[in-house]
């Protein structure tokens, strides 16, 4: 199977540069398989697992949102938030459904993005059951 260049980068710190033979990517509209010579797409993200196949197995890390650009050589993810799923605690997932709740309450008082904050909140509880904590 043919590699592809592969990078995830945070605010933080870039988590993964490496050769990939497939990125399994949590799209805002639906999951995705991204391969060598995949046709050019750029996504939003919405919280969940994105997974990185390469030589030495299989590595998952957990992403906030974001944006993913593929290419048919590259995967380039630039996530709001990521870690690597094995770090990813059940504090660290409180804090951010603590911010979506806060987020939710904002929009309820200004009667604006209530649904779409709803909406985030729900899929932060989803992506906290795929990780396990």
């Amino acid at each position: 199977m043919a590699d592809f260049k592969f990078d995830l980068v945070s605010p933080e710190r870039r988590l993964a540069a490496l050769d990939a033979t497939e990125v399994q990517i949590p799209g805002a509209d639906g999951d995705m398989t991204a391969m060598a010579d995949h046709a050019p797409t750029i996504t939003t993200l919405r919280p969940g697992i994105l997974s990185v196949t390469h030589a030495k197995g299989t590595d998952d890390y957990f992403v906030s949102g974001g944006f993913a650009e593929i290419t048919g050589n590259a995967v380039s993810v630039l996530a709001e938030k990521a870690l690597p799923k094995g770090d990813v605690t059940r504090e660290y997932m409180d804090g951010l459904i603590a911010d979506a709740d806060a987020a939710f309450e904002a929009a309820k008082q200004s009667g604006q993005g209530v649904d779409e904050a709803d909406m985030v909140r729900n899929t932060l509880v989803d992506a906290m059951r795929a990780v396990g904590v």
